[in-house]
């Protein structure tokens, strides 16, 4: 009986990043862009369309990156490497959510949810100063990963995202 609960039980978690310069409807459209992950997620290197339309649900993306893999001996450098359907998308509101339909990293069920909101100054309501962009997720357990580790490691790499975006939004006349 414990072992069927255990079986049922689902990771949930979520991350957050600041902005401090770019507004929610500057950072939407890079994200929005389903095919365009690998130029602001760090792990990630290829990212190229499987199908569909970007921006439209059901679009299927690959993507892969090059990671040091811990379970051998040498050290040796893998690729891991996952095909994500886009689910459900809202323009409008600034979020979409997808899914992993097939991978090499150990996701049996992976569904995250990524949305941009506008920070509000809370001294004078002169309009947005910045953006949040929020990361949610829920996946059945990982074999040989913690719910820790992969807290951490979306976490970090949210950070990463978000400066790499700021760079990118950053006027060119300097």
């Amino acid at each position: 009986m414990a072992d069927q609960a255990q079986a049922q039980l689902k990771w949930e978690g979520k991350a957050s990043a600041n902005l401090t310069g770019p507004t929610a409807d500057q950072v939407w459209p890079l994200l929005e862009d389903f095919f365009s992950i690998h130029k602001w997620l760090p792990a990630c290197d290829i990212c190229e369309r499987v199908e569909g339309v970007s921006g439209q649900p059901g679009c299927i993306r690959y993507t892969a990156g090059n990671s040091i893999s811990s379970g051998t001996a040498t050290g040796e450098e893998t690729v891991s490497w996952a095909k994500e359907k886009l689910v459900a998308i809202d323009s409008k509101e600034r979020w979409f959510s997808y899914e992993v339909t097939e991978n090499n990293i150990g996701f049996n069920s992976y569904v995250a949810t990524i949305k941009v909101f506008p920070l509000k100054d809370d001294v004078e309501d002169e309009g947005e100063h910045g953006c949040e962009i929020e990361w949610s997720f829920v996946t059945d357990p990982i074999e040989g990963w913690a719910l820790e580790s992969l807290l951490s490691y979306i976490h970090s790499s949210l950070q990463v995202m978000a400066k790499r975006m700021e760079e990118a939004l950053q006027p060119k006349d300097k």
